[in-house]
């Protein structure tokens, strides 16, 4: 019986010393050698360019984007000056120009760039050097100080249809529950008005739009006052083709819906002031 007690405390003294020494060794850390470490980034010199500190910098030359999730959200060139009655920056021109296989493109400003093999549709921007004899080629309204009190825009009526709507600005999910909704990206009076509807559903106020002819009416009012236009043109549009809502020195409308179980494709309506 005694030998087996030291026969079992030898045992266990063996096992002790054999878990302290791997212990000892497995926890074991040298110190790292010098430069090892990468040089601490916080203390690094700034750096600097020459350039013009004349520009404005500030939020009053500051573009905020479209709505995100919108049709114009993927359309270069369009924003919305944040400040636009201080910034004395111009707003966004979007005009587009095309060039031809093969041929040259012609810009806004006069200039031309070199030939291109392939059909181009390019997004222009305002000149880089505003000025305040600066006049747009194009009619453009933006929406300050036009809000209703209820929040509205505007109203529309197209008397074929019988249609009475409320517009409100920008074209989003909110917007279209309501009433129409307004193209941020085109004016609320002068020029290009362009507006989006739902065709189905409750709020389907632009559901018969497709069936207008040429020469009949819509009226849209603001507080700017009440204009009367005659539909030109009724026809489809590729969902991702916002080239009839550009900017126009005439005054006109343009309205906007879908196409039941097309979703690639938008019916517009488009008509002149008279």
């Amino acid at each position: 019986m005694r030998k087996i007690i030291l026969s079992v405390a030898l045992t266990l003294s063996l096992m002790a010393s054999s878990l302290i020494s791997v212990s000892a060794a497995f926890y074991s850390v040298e110190d790292a050698p010098g430069g090892s470490f990468g040089n601490p980034t916080s203390v690094e010199a700034p750096i600097t360019t020459e350039e013009d500190n004349n520009i404005n910098r500030s939020k009053d030359s500051s573009f905020a984007p479209p709505a995100f999730g919108s049709p114009a959200s993927n359309t270069p060139g369009t924003g919305e000056l944040l400040t636009p009655n201080i910034s004395g920056v111009i707003a966004m021109q979007v005009s587009t120009v095309t060039a031809s296989s093969g041929g040259a493109i012609t810009y806004p400003d006069g200039s031309v760039a070199y030939p291109n093999d392939d059909a181009v549709t390019i997004f222009m921007p305002p000149p880089t050097e505003p000025s305040s004899s600066y006049t747009p080629s194009s009619a453009f309204t933006v929406p300050d100080g036009l809000y209703y009190s209820d929040g509205s825009l505007g109203t529309l009526k197209i008397p074929k249809l019988g249609l009475t709507v409320k517009v409100y600005e920008d074209e989003s999910l909110e917007s279209l529950a309501k009433g129409a909704g307004h193209f941020k990206f085109t004016s609320v009076w002068d020029g290009n008005v362009g507006l989006a509807g739902h065709n189905r559903g409750v709020t389907n106020h632009f559901g018969q739009i497709h069936t207008l002819q040429n020469g009949d009416k819509i009226v849209y009012t603001t507080m700017l006052g009440t204009r009367t236009y005659e539909v030109y043109s009724v026809g489809q549009i590729n969902e991702s083709d916002f080239s009839r809502l550009d900017r126009t020195s005439d005054n006109i409308i343009s309205l906007v819906t879908c196409v039941r179980d097309v979703p690639s494709l938008r019916w517009i309506v488009q008509a002149h002031e008279i």
